[in-house]
């Protein structure tokens, strides 16, 4: 037995070594090296096998060694900024590779909807932005990335709090009382526009500004930005396309072995600027010349006591990998921001699971798929919209007597009576509101390709959100209904919005001059919001939060409410078609026709077709082959958008309920149309020199109609709403440029330089209806004030204020023609700038972007109603009133005195890097960078920030240009690093 157990070892041992000797043979070695086109090597670029997944880097100086299968013939070599190329290992042990750069300009692939084409095919107005040229720094939000990147598009922080709203406009502001923000398109997913971030209005305090709804999208995860700009490009979009669209498009695994990416940052935030308000020797000097009294004996410094320095630190980590039959990609984010104002701050955790999967032989079918989730936890402070005579805590710091201590001696907060001045030390720390939301944005787009030509895709989506958010003031604040009570809320917010669509493609190139691609498609998307809300004052004790007793105060102390936005569903057909003769004549033809419960039952569908042609003059004869000319192309499109970016259910009845039942709060209009906008582009591209210079000109005319609008109903009308189509039109014209060109391009050395600028021109037309007033102005001394209104021949949000004039010999204000109120200048800019460089020498590189705003102006309500001289005695007053001529007793009145030259040019960022060599084949592009961010601003403006604009929106009509004690923007400064293992 022993002798028959040897021999089948022995030969089973034989066996395994053939095996292995035949595998062995089976394999070979390949070596090699990757240079550019001047011959320099090209550290980090993927060598990888055809039809596997095997595959290896470039080493330091371009070499690289791959074991590759004998029967394997061709290897795919790649980095980016270069064309990939193949190259055929038959019967070799050693290549050499030289890859091309990219003529980015030209051959770059762009998501133009529903679809992909090469950037020198498109025919409408599409800007690109690639994720190394966003801009650097702290971004919790993506629209943050391509601020001052794109002629026509301006993007404006509303406040310098963390995760705060943008207001975003592409080519200029188009709709009255519907939204003016673009449509946000994520990985081919529309999104709702709103976000589950319950809203709250807590007594004394006022209305919160909103969070960004992009909040949940990690920057680091997006791959390029689309914007697109004219209705050509946007018609596809339909009723949601009047305000432009913009693509987010996230990255995706490249085929080859596992990658990890890691990068690392952290920073410190402080305040930009502080306003000019009197310090204690100062204060006391101004009692003194005017005589007052109000001397606290002290010295304290009210904004000073509110403020930090914000540590920020933010780290992403990305694996990817896969072969040809699938790819994969996985990344964790987290982001802990302090805001510059104690007790306020976001936190954001983001994951990520992406994938692309083939089967079959032939790989035709395949299914993409995308799962994006994410929580954001902020901490908000005490800072509004529209606070009242007691302010907030913006408002309570300047205001504060720096000649009143804020803590007594023993330690303890300095309170005064009610309805005198608020401590902002106390302020700060006696309200507490955090808000926490939790996100899931995930798809599954499984498609056949059935030949060479057609290919059938299908998509769907979820967007569901859960918000709560829980808030309290301590009942030590010294406001009324406040002291000696406590308040507190807890409200929830969930959003669900649904989306399937399913495009069949048509794709043939008939012969060498003929090219036909063509799409239909139909698509439906359904949106669902609703919350709740508890709120109770008078809480017995201090020792447990408030919002984990809400039970304890009596019942008539306590509140709860309910609602649902009725449901809305879109349902769309759509199609798409172009045609490409010889590469120089291309024309683009779009039409969308979209259902939409919104609207009255006897509009209920919109139809929206676009027509663009482009012709290419480079590939003509007299001048193809141009030394001189690199590209030259004319393009025109026209066509029709809409907007639906209202409340649903505004053309139906709606109740509310009240104390015995419901009553009636919207009247049904069943005729309510779309709002539409008709838009002429017209553009051109050049480029100069093999590309060294390139850029686009366009003009573009736009046109909108049938204004979505909310009058009040006359009495004895049972509601007091009703939407309607607002006789009238809104004009945008305008002219945008964008030029790149790269002044140094040698060995060593590079410089390149853009820049955007844009002329625009707004115009509301054909309206003679009814007063619309909007611009709320709030705080001490005035009462239904507004600053803006809306009247023919006038731009939209135009100043309407009484004439300053200077002072009489007593001190009070001087208006003109005895108080009577004129249409004034507006709050939109007539030119917007970006400007944008690169200078690299070796291994260092300096980024730089700025942008600005000419043109425009900005109404101060901090300093109307704020920080007036008639605060002298109790309150702070700014320097600037101190000496002007002014009497203590005079009004702060609404009025021209508080319009002030908006103009500004801003350093948003600029960031020196330096990138090591690779270390081995281990540690792969290591790079460190310090980025500093919004260093300096110029501009005359006397607020804290040009770039501001506090919703003072009256009955839903929007406003612009207001400024009204935000948070303070921040300076930051930060330090980082990147690797890839």
């Amino acid at each position: 037995m022993f002798k028959t157990r040897s021999i089948k070892s022995l030969f089973l041992c034989t066996i395994l070594l053939t095996l292995q000797h035949v595998v062995f043979a089976q394999n070979r070695t390949v070596t090699g090296k990757v240079t550019d086109n001047s011959g320099v090597a090209i550290p980090g670029a993927t060598v990888q096998v055809k039809g596997t997944s095997s595959g290896t880097t470039a080493d330091a100086n371009g070499a690289f060694k791959l074991t590759v299968p004998a029967n394997s013939n061709t290897l795919i070599v790649s980095f980016i900024g270069f064309t990939s190329q193949e190259v055929s290992i038959a019967n070799k042990s050693s290549v050499n590779v030289q890859l091309v750069q990219a003529n980015t300009t030209l051959t770059d692939v762009v998501v133009v909807g529903y679809g992909t084409t090469r950037k020198k095919d498109l025919t409408g107005s599409i800007a690109q932005v690639k994720a190394g040229d966003f801009n650097k720094g702290i971004t919790t939000a993506p629209d943050q990335l391509i601020q001052g990147k794109v002629s026509g598009l301006m993007i404006l922080n509303n406040n310098g709090a963390p995760g705060a709203s943008a207001t975003v406009r592409i080519r200029g502001v188009s709709s009255v009382r519907a939204g003016n923000q673009p449509l946000y398109v994520v990985d081919g997913i529309p999104l709702d526009g709103r976000v589950a971030r319950p809203a709250l209005s807590l007594t004394g305090l006022g209305q919160t500004p909103d969070a960004n709804p992009l909040n949940f999208i990690n920057s680091n995860d997006i791959a390029t930005m689309e914007v697109l700009k004219d209705a050509s490009a946007t018609a596809i979009y339909g009723s949601r396309g009047s305000n432009g669209v913009i693509i987010i498009n996230t990255k995706k695994a490249n085929a080859g072995t596992m990658q990890l990416d890691v990068n690392y940052s952290i920073g410190q935030s402080s305040i930009m600027k502080k306003l000019d308000v009197l310090n204690a020797e100062e204060y006391r000097a101004a009692l003194k010349q005017y005589n007052q009294t109000g001397d606290g004996g002290s010295s304290s410094d009210g904004l000073g006591s509110i403020l930090r320095k914000g540590i920020t630190q933010n780290v992403g980590v990305a694996m990817s990998g896969g072969s040809e039959t699938g790819r994969y990609r996985a990344s964790f984010g987290l982001l802990n921001q302090e805001g510059i104002v104690k007790k306020s701050g976001l936190k954001k955790y983001t994951a990520t699971l992406s994938g692309q999967n083939k089967f079959l032989d032939s790989k035709q079918l395949g299914v993409d798929y995308n799962i994006m989730a994410a929580q954001t936890a902020e901490q908000l402070a005490p800072i509004s919209n529209n606070a009242g005579f007691t302010g907030s805590l913006i408002g309570q710091a300047l205001q504060w007597n720096p000649t009143l201590p804020l803590y007594n001696a023993d330690g303890s907060f300095n309170i005064l009576e009610t309805s005198q001045p608020v401590n902002p030390a106390l302020m700060s720390a006696g309200y507490d509101d955090k808000a926490t939301i939790s996100y899931i944005l995930g798809s599954i787009s499984p498609y056949f390709k059935f030949d060479d030509h057609w290919e059938l895709r299908t998509m769907y989506s979820v967007n569901h959100q859960v918000g709560q958010r829980r808030a309290q003031i301590a009942k030590n604040i010294n406001i009324d209904q406040v002291k000696g009570n406590g308040i507190a809320a807890y409200n929830t917010a969930e959003l669900n919005t649904q989306l399937f669509n399913s495009t069949l493609t048509y794709n043939n190139q008939f012969s060498n001059n003929w090219n036909l691609t063509a799409m239909l498609g139909y698509e439906a998307q359904k949106f669902e919001y609703s919350g709740i809300g508890l709120g109770a004052k008078g809480f017995p004790t201090d020792a447990l939060p408030y919002t984990d007793m809400l039970q304890a105060p009596t019942q008539t102390n306590t509140s709860m409410n309910s609602f649902r936005n009725p449901t809305s569903e879109l349902q769309s057909f759509f199609g798409r078609a172009t045609v490409n003769a010889q590469d120089k004549y291309i024309l683009t033809v779009t039409m969308r026709a979209d259902g939409s419960s919104k609207f009255g039952a006897n509009n209920r569908y919109g139809y929206f077709p676009s027509f663009a042609a482009k012709w290419n003059m480079i590939n003509e004869s007299f001048l193809k082959g141009s030394p001189a000319v690199s590209n030259l192309a004319l393009r025109a499109g026209y066509g029709i958008t809409g907007n639906q970016e209202f409340p649903a259910g505004a053309s139906q009845a709606q109740y509310v309920m009240v104390q015995g039942g419901a009553v009636l709060s919207n009247v049904a209009n069943p005729d309510l149309k779309w709002e539409t906008s008709k838009q002429l582009n017209v553009g051109i591209d050049f480029g100069f020199a093999k590309e060294r210079i390139s850029g686009t000109i366009d003009y573009f005319l736009k046109n909108t109609t049938n204004l979505l609008f909310s009058f009040p109903t006359m009495q004895p009308a049972p509601a007091s709403n009703y939407w309607i189509n607002l006789p009238g039109k809104v004009m945008n014209t305008g002219v945008e440029l964008a030029l790149k060109g790269d002044i140094i391009r040698a060995k060593d050395w590079n410089w390149t330089l853009g820049v955007n600028a844009t002329y625009l021109k707004n115009k509301f037309e054909g309206y003679y209806g009814p007063t619309v007033r909007t611009g709320s102005i709030d705080g001490q001394g005035v009462s239904d004030a507004s600053s803006q209104r809306l009247e023919n021949g006038y731009p939209l949000n135009t100043f309407y204020l009484q004439k300053f004039e200077g002072f009489d010999d007593k001190g009070n204000s001087i208006y003109a023609e005895n108080g009577k109120k004129y249409y004034m200048t507006n709050p939109n800019p007539k030119v917007l700038l970006g400007i944008n460089t690169e200078v690299s020498y070796k291994r260092w590189k300096l980024n730089a972007s700025s942008h600005g705003a000419f043109g425009f102006q900005i109404y101060n309500n901090t300093a109307n109603t704020v920080l007036p001289i008639n605060n002298l005695g109790s309150r702070n007053v700014a320097k600037s009133v101190i000496g002007n001529g002014e009497s203590r007793t005079n009004s702060p009145a609404v009025s021209s005195r508080f319009l002030e030259n908006g103009n500004f040019l801003k350093l948003d960022n600029i960031t020196l890097s330096y990138q090591f060599k690779n270390f081995g084949n281990v540690l792969k592009n290591p790079v460190i960078y310090v980025t500093g961010q919004n260093l300096f601003v110029i501009t005359k403006y006397t607020g804290f920030d040009p770039e501001v604009n506090t919703d003072k929106n009256l009955n839903g009509v929007s406003s612009f240009g207001i400024e009204y004690i935000p948070y303070p923007t921040a300076r930051n400064v930060m330090f980082g690093l990147s690797f890839s293992l």
